[in-house]
């Protein structure tokens, strides 16, 4: 019962930390569908004095994915029955032209800086409306938020590698006595702490299974995917093979670090 609980502990670690990793993967993959989300829905309005030749402000910024004149027939049909037909062509003569930059993908402040910049060495163009009240803050929530998840899921790490160190030491502990009798017999050192590194393999195996169980059922939640589709987004929750190559090795790597640690202090102590 007490191997069971002390198996038990150790698993329960891990997947703490298998946990914490996949949700960060998952958090970092909402944001950048996200942002490429933004992308599609965020675009510049520049204002010119004269037609722009299209190809030569796309090369200004490797930014700019695609730029569409905007047409001002809808703001004058507005004046249909305020003006004649002239005085309305002419109207539409003497405005200057209007048009909406589609980017590749969500830009930094620091980019929309740079862009807008460089449009405006443009001497034709004598404004640029990048929205960046909106813009800015809509930027630095998606920022704080990562951040916010990102010390969450490394606060989880350093308790759960403390715990794990405390186990495996504890297991340690119970074998020490036949640890030392192997010494005494000439037993190398990784003979000696065979029990410990096999603790520690078995557990971390025990654990990714358990992790793939429980990320498989997540991403195949309908409740997940409502959210997720409520945002506006699609996010590949858990990528059976390459979610699962990870979290094996990070639990491997994990308990056989640690339990080298464990051995070569004892062996310093000895």
């Amino acid at each position: 019962m007490k191997s069971l609980k002390n198996h038990l502990s150790l698993i329960v670690a891990l997947l703490s930390i298998l946990f914490s990793l996949q949700t960060f993967i998952v958090v970092d993959r909402a944001i950048a569908s996200y942002k490429e989300n933004l992308a599609n829905n965020y675009s510049l309005v520049v204002v010119s004095t004269k037609k722009l030749q299209k190809n030569i402000i796309i090369s200004k910024n490797s930014l700019i994915n695609e730029i569409n004149e905007i047409s001002p027939d809808k703001v004058l049909k507005k004046l249909d029955g305020e003006m004649k037909k002239r005085e309305r062509n002419f109207l539409k003569l003497s405005l200057p032209k209007f048009y909406k930059l589609k980017l590749s993908h969500y830009p930094s402040p620091d980019e929309i800086n740079s862009l807008t910049k460089a449009l405006l060495r443009d001497a034709s163009i004598v404004k640029v409306e990048t929205f960046s009240r909106t813009h800015d803050t809509t930027y630095k929530l998606l920022l704080l938020f990562k951040s916010v998840i990102s010390l969450f899921a490394f606060s989880i790490a350093i308790v759960t590698i403390l715990l794990i160190s405390k186990e495996l030491k504890i297991w340690q502990f119970k074998h020490n006595e036949r640890m030392s009798i192997m010494a005494l017999h000439g037993a190398p050192i990784w003979l000696r702490s065979a029990v410990l590194f096999r603790l520690a393999i078995v557990d971390a195996v025990i654990a990714t299974l358990l992790g793939f169980i429980m990320f498989s059922y997540i991403a195949s939640s309908e409740w997940i995917k409502e959210q997720f589709a409520y945002m506006g987004i699609d996010v590949l929750v858990f990528d059976t093979l390459k979610d699962s190559l990870v979290m094996f090795g990070v639990s491997m790597s994990v308990s056989i670090f640690l339990a080298t640690i464990i051995v070569l202090v004892h062996k310093e102590e000895v």
